[in-house]
């Protein structure tokens, strides 16, 4: 179990106000060490959790025994629900008068679908919030020992996803990263060798150092450092979820990756 936080006062409605609410809520990368004081209050409160796939189970431990608990999970290719159910749900239990946590993977924000979620809410005049999360792109390289930023290495980080619309540009579209300093790509495993073809024929050196991070901010995580050229052949039995990383900061991973050294000590005996 995670540890207690207090809570300050139940949820409160302005006057008026239908007993009802949407909060979507980042539930970070992995390690449920890393959810927000205000996103575990809200588990713990929740009449009803809809939760991705990558929300770590420790967390939905947190609900209350009558708390309604709906899978929401996608994987690649193989969505437990479309889209449009989802937003079903979310309005048919908040008009219900229920307390709703849309509890998603990272941050709902970032590659999360929050923003298409909310805007549903507004349509049917649903109130909401939006809770932050740890988004994976900058939790996973830093459990790696990767920091996205560094004097000196890089000044400019680029949060990408690795998929495109059919029928889109691949120039077009991969032209526009190639010159920036860090590249930390969502979704990348699968186009994993076209995206290294990509931009290196846009102009990133095939030396330059590049990681893809397995499971990150797990007791699972693995992690491939390779340069660009070569990441394809070196990660080929990594598979989703992965974090591509590719930058001169990957340098830094051999002198600063304290997580796997933290799991590799042995136990204090006392």
């Amino acid at each position: 179990m995670l540890a207690s936080t207090k809570t300050t006062s139940p949820i409160k409605f302005k006057a008026g106000e239908e007993m009802r609410k949407v909060y979507l809520v980042g539930a970070g990368p992995g390690d449920p060490e890393l959810i927000t004081v205000k996103g575990l209050r809200l588990i713990r409160e929740a009449d009803v959790i809809l939760y991705d796939r990558l929300v770590n189970p420790d967390l939905l431990k947190e609900a209350r025994p009558d708390a309604e608990l709906v899978y929401c999970g996608k994987k690649p290719d193989a969505h437990t629900m479309t889209q449009d159910m989802i937003n079903h749900l979310l309005v048919k239990f908040a008009n219900q008068g229920k307390t709703v946590v849309r509890l998603k993977g990272g941050d709902p924000f970032i590659f999360g679908r929050g923003g298409e979620e909310a805007e549903v809410l507004v349509q049917k005049h649903i109130p909401f919030e939006i809770v932050p999360g740890i988004t994976a792109g900058s939790a996973v390289p830093a459990y790696a020992g990767i920091p996205l930023t560094h004097r000196g290495l890089s000044t400019s980080v680029a949060f990408i996803a690795g998929v495109t619309k059919k029928g889109e540009d691949l120039d077009a579209y991969w032209s526009k990263y190639a010159g920036i300093d860090t590249l930390c790509i969502y979704m990348g495993v699968k186009n994993l060798p076209l995206i290294c073809a990509q931009l290196i024929k846009h102009g990133k050196s095939p030396d330059m150092p590049a990681a893809l991070i397995r499971w990150g901010t797990t007791e699972k995580q693995e992690t491939a450092v390779s340069t660009l050229g070569n990441l394809s052949e070196k990660a080929a039995g990594l598979r989703n979820p992965s974090l591509l990383i590719i930058g001169e900061v990957v340098k830094l991973r051999e002198e600063l990756k304290w997580f796997e050294q933290l799991s590799a000590a042995p136990a204090c005996t006392g």
